[in-house]
C-alpha cells in the first residue's frame, strides 16, 4: 500500500544495477548478504526512473496528457545526459509526443553495448486520483488506445530487442494494470507472493531491536503500543510475518528517539490521503455497509476470492459487490489478510488501530456531519470517559444517533449496529487504545477503552463494554410505547433483565482478563442493551 517504502526498494534497484555505481558497491552493499554474494547483473545496466506521481492530475484530460508527455521528455533527457558518454548517439527529443523522443531514446539504446533497466514507480497514482473523483478522464486515459496504454506498448516494444532488458514497477492496486493488458501483457505479478511478504515494511524483530537502541528502559511497553497502533499488514495468505508500516513506525521512533516519549497523534498526516479511498468505496452501493461489517472485528468481512483484475468498464459500470469492495479495499492497504473461514474463503480485517481511526472518522462523516453534533459528541464521550457516567451518552443516542440508524438500508439490527454507533462516539486514539472484538478468557470483548500508557497521568478510565440487543418484536412493544416507559420501568422487563444479567456476567469475566493482562488496578465495565433503534439501558458491573 502507499507509504511502505517502495520508492527506497526501487532506489536501492537503481544503486545496485546502475554501471555509474559499479565503484561504490562495495560502499553501499559490501556489508550486506547481497554485497557478500552478489549477481553478475550488478552494475551492468544503464537505469532510467519514472514517477508517475508526479503526474499532476487536476487537469482535464488534455491537461492530464501533457503531464504525461512532458514527464517522461523530463526523464528522457534526464538519462541522456546522465549516459552521453556512453550512448553512441544523440536523443532527440519531440516536446509534444513523448512516445516520439522514446522511439529515438531506444534507437540509440539499440547501439549501446549495455542494456537498459526501467524503474517505474507509482505507476497508478495518478490515474487512481482520477478514478475515484473523475470517471470521464480515466476512461479517456485507458481505453481504447488511451495515452497511458501506448506508452506501456511502446515499454513492451522495446524490450523485444532494442535495448530495454528489464522494467519493475510499483504501485497501489491492479485497476490500472488491468487496462493497459493489451497494450503490456508481458509482465508478472508479485504482489500476492510469499516471497515477497517481507520485500517492503517492518517485522516486529526488526522494530523491537530498533527500541531496544532508541529506548531500552521503555522498549517492551513501547512495542506493545506500536503492535496495537501500526502493525497488521499480510501481503500473502501464505505468509507468516505480519508487518509494521514502516512511515508510521519512523514517525513514532523518530518522535521517542527526540522526545523521549510518544506523539500525541499516532497517524502520520502522510497517510491522510487514504481516507479519500474510504470516502470512494462508502459512496458506492452497499459501500457504507462494508465499511461498517469491517470496523465490527471478528471475521464479519469473508469473500471466496481475492479480485486480482478491475478493468475500466468493471470500475465504472459494472456492478460494485462486496468481494469487488473488499478487494479493492486490501489493495490499498485498508484491508488486511487474517486468514480462512472453514469453506475456505477469505477473511479481511482492518490491519490496526491508526486503520480503524480513518474508518471511525469516516462513519462520523455519514452519520454525524454538523458542527453541533461533534461538539456534542466530544462533550458526551468526554462525560463518560473522566466520570463512568454513561447516561448523556445514552440520551444522544436515543434523540441524535438513532433516528438517523433507523431510517438508513442495512439488513441487520442487532448489537453490531449499537456497538458501531459506540465506536463512533467514543474513538479517540489520543487517550485510548480501542480494541473491538479483543480475545479475553475464552471470548472476545465487545469494545475495550485502554488508556495509552503515556496518557495516563490524565483523568482518563480504563472501560470495558458489553452490548446486547433486543428487537422490537421480541419485546412485544412498539417504539412509542418503548419512547413512554422510564428507565426504571424499561430495566424492569423481563427480557431487559435477562439481557442485563447475561452482558454483566460477561463483562466482569472480559474485565478480570484485561485488568490482568495490562495490569490494571481500576477498569470499570459496563453492560448496555439497546431495546430496538429507540431506547437504551445499561449497568455498571460491580
Amino acid at each position: 500500500p502507499r507509504r511502505f517504502g517502495k520508492s527506497l526498494l526501487l532506489s536501492m534497484l537503481g544503486y545496485y544495477y546502475d554501471v555509474n555505481y559499479a565503484d561504490d558497491f562495495e560502499k553501499l552493499f559490501g556489508g550486506l548478504a547481497i554485497g557478500k554474494n552478489p549477481t553478475q547483473s550488478h552494475n551492468q545496466y544503464l537505469v532510467m526512473k519514472w514517477d508517475f506521481s508526479l503526474i499532476n492530475s487536476s487537469g482535464d484530460i488534455q491537461g492530464i496528457e501533457q503531464a504525461i508527455h512532458q514527464h517522461l521528455n523530463d526523464r528522457i533527457t534526464a538519462f541522456a545526459h546522465i549516459y552521453k558518454g556512453i550512448l553512441e548517439c544523440e536523443v532527440v527529443i519531440n516536446v509534444q509526443n513523448a512516445i516520439s523522443s522514446l522511439e529515438s531514446l531506444f534507437v540509440a539504446l539499440h547501439k549501446c553495448r549495455y542494456k537498459t533497466y526501467l524503474l517505474i514507480d507509482e505507476y497508478d497514482n495518478f490515474a487512481n486520483e482520477v478514478l475515484t473523483s473523475r470517471n470521464t478522464e480515466y476512461k479517456a486515459l485507458l481505453h481504447g488506445e488511451g495515452l497511458l496504454k501506448t506508452v506501456f506498448k511502446a515499454v513492451k516494444a522495446a524490450a523485444s530487442g532494442q535495448g530495454l532488458d528489464r522494467v519493475f514497477i510499483t504501485g497501489v492496486s491492479p485497476v490500472v494494470l488491468s487496462d493497459m493488458t493489451s497494450g503490456y501483457n508481458v509482465a508478472k505479478s508479485i504482489y500476492l507472493e510469499s516471497d515477497f511478504n517481507e520485500l517492503c515494511g517492518f517485522t516486529e524483530s526488526e522494530v523491537a531491536e530498533l527500541l531496544e537502541k532508541i529506548a531500552p528502559d521503555k522498549a517492551a511497553e513501547a512495542l506493545d503500543t506500536m503492535r496495537t497502533f501500526y502493525n497488521g499488514y499480510c501481503f500473502s495468505e501464505q505468509a507468516e510475518n505480519r508487518m509494521y508500516n514502516p512511515t508510521l513506525s519512523l514517525y513514532f521512533l523518530e518522535y521517542l528517539q527526540k522526545k523521549g516519549q510518544y506523539p500525541s497523534i499516532m497517524l502520520d498526516e502522510n497517510l491522510s490521503m487514504d481516507r479519500n479511498k474510504l470516502v470512494y468505496i462508502s459512496k458506492l452501493p452497499h459501500g457504507e455497509e462494508v465499511l461498517i461489517k469491517a470496523l465490527s472485528g471478528g471475521d464479519s468481512v469473508v469473500i471466496p476470492q481475492l479480485a486480482r483484475r478491475f478493468g475500466v468498464e468493471d470500475m465504472l459500470t459494472a456492478v460494485k459487490d462486496e468481494t469487488f469492495m473488499v478487494s479493492l479495499m486490501y489493495y490499498f492497504g485498508i484491508l488486511t489478510f487474517a486468514g480462512h473461514a472453514e469453506y475456505g474463503e477469505k477473511i479481511l480485517k482492518i490491519p490496526n488501530l491508526v486503520a480503524k481511526s480513518l474508518y471511525v472518522e469516516r462513519l462520523q462523516e455519514i452519520l454525524l456531519p454538523n458542527y453541533e453534533d461533534k461538539n456534542d459528541i466530544r462533550q458526551v464521550a468526554k462525560t463518560f470517559c473522566m466520570t463512568g457516567n454513561l447516561q448523556p451518552l445514552c440520551d444522544f443516542l436515543e434523540t441524535r444517533y438513532f433516528p438517523i440508524l433507523s431510517n438508513r438500508d442495512y439488513r441487520w439490527s442487532n448489537e453490531l449496529i449499537i456497538k458501531i454507533a459506540f465506536m463512533t462516539l467514543l474513538f479517540n486514539d489520543n487517550i485510548y487504545m480501542m480494541l473491538s472484538e479483543a480475545e479475553a478468557d475464552r471470548g472476545y470483548v465487545d469494545l475495550s477503552l485502554i488508556v495509552r500508557p503515556d496518557m495516563r497521568k490524565f483523568q482518563a478510565l480504563d472501560l470495558v463494554l458489553e452490548f446486547k440487543y433486543i428487537g422490537l418484536k421480541e419485546l412485544g412493544m412498539t417504539g412509542d410505547e418503548l419512547k413512554s416507559l422510564s428507565r426504571e420501568e424499561l430495566t424492569d422487563l423481563p427480557q431487559v433483565k435477562l439481557k442485563l444479567k447475561e452482558a454483566d456476567a460477561q463483562a466482569k469475566t472480559y474485565a478480570t482478563s484485561l485488568s490482568e493482562r495490562y495490569q490494571l488496578s481500576g477498569l470499570r465495565a459496563f453492560s448496555v442493551v439497546a431495546l430496538g433503534f429507540e431506547r437504551v439501558v445499561w449497568s455498571e458491573v460491580v
